[in-house]
């Protein structure tokens, strides 16, 4: 089978990083161009230094137009303008990591006319495959999305409260006050309190199967937490249904789905951190669930979860060079 030609613009941050680590161990991609105005020239491996040995790619300041797919790393709202000032082949697949093309009131930017298509597995997989653009999820999104979409499909969301810490790794490479090493350790803070960018898309996505399920019913609490890596959520709302019909439920759906499983034990970050794995566990008291979502911010939320939805795009197994060992020590 022909390799699939990549390319990556915006390839020194966090999640290009990723990617490239990534897609040089896939057996069915060839890395072809890796775009950074700021890099340009300079060996992957002096600004990614564990790729050292790697490869010998360098950063260019032009991208290759002789590729299969391109993944979109830039900034949030850098996406949208990259595209207008840079025009690509129609043929060329895209695969947007920002959050400019996920809601449907702006996701028709493409060269073929076609609008992108969000990029949850788990939710719309048979869209995804003959997709030629896909929005990848936000990280937060995709863990709350995840551990709610079992309920939404049965109608059964009521008011729904989150909490979700994340790692600092969710604020980008860029250095701010929130982001030093001195600020971080042994801290922990809320920010944007029922605010957060990643709710227009969680609500878009539940209203898939609970239409009407209006955005003054989901409230999210985010947190920066004292770690690098992980995001976990915990979902709190009343239902009726029994923890056993509730397992079930969500063991029938996820049946299907390689990277999302249902546990009965507590889960902790150690077990999805540098993986694609997505865990889920649920908990009830009284008429009251929580449900506990796991996964890595950088991986199942972001780049991990980009090169899943080129695997389905391009008719390949959707675990292919994803099969990743968790930090578990």
């Amino acid at each position: 089978m022909k390799k699939i030609r990549i390319g990556i613009t915006g390839g020194a941050g966090y999640t290009g990083g990723e990617l490239i680590r990534i897609l040089l161990h896939h057996p069915q991609a060839e890395l072809v161009s890796v775009q950074s105005r700021s890099n340009s020239g300079k060996r992957l491996s002096a600004v990614h230094q564990d790729l050292a040995g790697d490869t010998d790619l360098l950063f260019t300041d032009t991208l290759s137009q002789d590729i299969d797919v391109l993944f979109l790393c830039v900034g949030h709202g850098e996406a949208r303008k990259f595209l207008l000032d840079n025009p690509l082949k129609p043929e060329i697949r895209l695969i947007d990591l920002s959050q400019d093309f996920r809601l449907e009131s702006n996701n028709h930017l493409t060269a073929s006319g076609k609008p992108f298509i969000y990029g949850l597995p788990e939710l719309n997989r048979e869209q995804i495959r003959p997709a030629t653009s896909i929005a990848n999820p936000g990280c937060f999104a995709s863990a709350i999305e995840l551990g709610l979409l079992p309920l939404a499909k049965q109608g059964w969301l009521t008011e729904v409260f989150c909490t979700g810490i994340t790692g600092s790794t969710g604020a980008g490479q860029g250095l701010n006050a929130t982001s030093h090493f001195s600020w971080r350790a042994n801290n922990i803070q809320a920010y944007k309190t029922l605010t957060h960018q990643h709710l227009a898309e969680v609500n878009q996505s539940l209203n898939q199967y609970q239409e009407g399920f209006g955005s003054n019913r989901l409230h999210f609490v985010p947190w920066r937490g004292d770690f690098t890596r992980g995001i976990f959520v915990s979902s709190q709302l009343k239902i009726k249904q029994d923890l056993p019909a509730l397992l079930n439920l969500y063991q029938d759906y996820y049946a299907g789905h390689p990277f999302t499983g249902i546990s009965e034990t507590p889960i902790f970050l150690k077990q999805v951190v540098n993986t694609n794995k997505c865990l889920i566990q649920l908990e009830k008291q009284g008429d009251m669930l929580v449900v506990h979502t796991v996964i890595d911010n950088l991986l199942k939320g972001a780049s991990g979860q980009a090169v899943q939805n080129m695997n389905l795009m391009f008719g390949l197994d959707e675990t292919e060079g994803l099969k990743l060992k968790a930090n578990y020590f």
